[in-house]
């Protein structure tokens, strides 16, 4: 059985390259030893992430999440057990504004100024039920 889970948050700071770059392969190690597949967006204020894997490691992982200081004010937009994988060839696939890129990050995702909050948006139908 899998579990998905949604989460929103606020960026304690903005993060520059090489700090995303190092959160980046954190978490890929990190989610890869605990069976964890998802996508993470980042908007320089605002983090939205959908994980996908064993229940128990969802719960784990999300305990970590709140005690995580790089951001604030969790909110969960769902959580709940999903039959197939979304992110399933990616222990992170990472979105944000393309000048982020300046370390040729694998699973990189460029998203432009005007395509934003599309971004947001289509992260945020990861939170509603499939149909």
């Amino acid at each position: 059985m899998l579990e998905r889970l949604v989460y929103r948050s606020k960026a304690t700071h903005k993060l520059g390259s090489l700090h995303l770059f190092n959160l980046l392969v954190q978490c890929r190690k990190r989610n890869l030893s605990l069976g964890i597949t998802g996508h993470l967006l980042y908007t320089e204020e605002v983090f939205v992430q959908c994980i996908e894997g064993p229940p128990e490691s969802i719960e784990a992982l999300w305990r970590s999440l709140k005690r995580d200081d790089r951001h604030y004010g969790l909110e969960l937009l769902s959580r709940g057990p999903e039959s197939t994988r979304r992110f399933g060839e990616w222990s992170m696939a990472f979105s944000t504004y393309g000048h982020f890129n300046k370390y040729d990050i694998p699973g990189f995702f460029p998203v432009d100024e005007a395509g934003m909050s599309e971004a947001a948006q289509r992260c945020s139908e990861l939170a509603m039920p499939l149909t």
